[in-house]
């Protein structure tokens, strides 16, 4: 369903996207923030369903910057390296990139941003410092407790795992204590559960999670 393309950011990088369109007119656009694992086939095919659901999605190449065509798998070598890269990565630079995106798709009408694991955290950000975004939905963001003092200038929706070791549970409980605007919800999972590559995928979950994140999408984009 969807094509690489080609974005350039307000510093005047170029960088990689995939992008993927409906059938029809959009009821809006989605920007896709990826894991530390690249714009791999995961991401293409969570923007290939919300393109079915109607979306102008983009998920740029936020990994670019540092080593370009990233696009790895979930073995334990896999995550080493996606954790390397990750090290690398500068969030004021993944928010240029993010916005050269949404500016891509806002052709569409209103945009979102979602965005899973470390692109949950650049979701969570990018609601919070850019502007032009209608809604924000970090799943499982990795960062997004130490960026608790944010402060989202749109609707959010956040997803997490009760079992996420890496995001642990009485945080997010606090989160939504200091964010009591924010739609947040605890899942019986682990990290990564949306992701069917992972063995870490729990179908109830994913199916619960983007159940509400299209009704989110439909109330704030369109």
């Amino acid at each position: 369903m969807g094509r690489m393309i080609e974005l350039t950011a307000a510093d005047d990088f170029v960088l990689s996207a995939y992008r993927a369109d409906p059938a029809g007119t959009p009821r809006g656009g989605l920007v896709v923030a990826q894991e530390i694992f690249g714009v791999n086939s995961h991401i293409r095919g969570v923007c290939d369903g919300f393109a079915a659901d109607g979306y102008a999605v983009i998920a740029p190449a936020l990994f670019d910057r540092y080593e370009r065509g990233v696009d790895i798998g979930y073995t334990a070598a896999d995550i080493a390296r996606g954790r390397e890269l990750k090290a690398k990565a500068r969030p004021e630079a993944a928010l240029l990139d993010v916005a050269a995106a949404r500016d891509t798709v806002a052709s569409a009408g209103k945009v979102g941003v979602i965005g899973y694991c470390w692109g949950g955290y650049i979701a969570w950000i990018s609601g919070s410092r850019l502007s032009g975004f209608a809604c924000s939905i970090p799943y499982y963001g990795g960062g997004v407790l130490d960026a608790i003092g944010e402060r989202p200038k749109c609707p959010v929706m956040a997803h997490f795992g009760e079992r996420d070791s890496m995001i642990p549970v009485e945080g997010v409980r606090n989160l939504a204590a200091v964010h009591p605007g924010a739609q947040i919800f605890i899942y019986a999972a682990d990290h990564g559960f949306n992701c069917e590559q992972r063995g870490s995928y729990e179908a109830a979950a994913a199916k619960l999670a983007r159940e509400r994140t299209l009704a989110f999408l439909r109330r704030h984009v369109g």
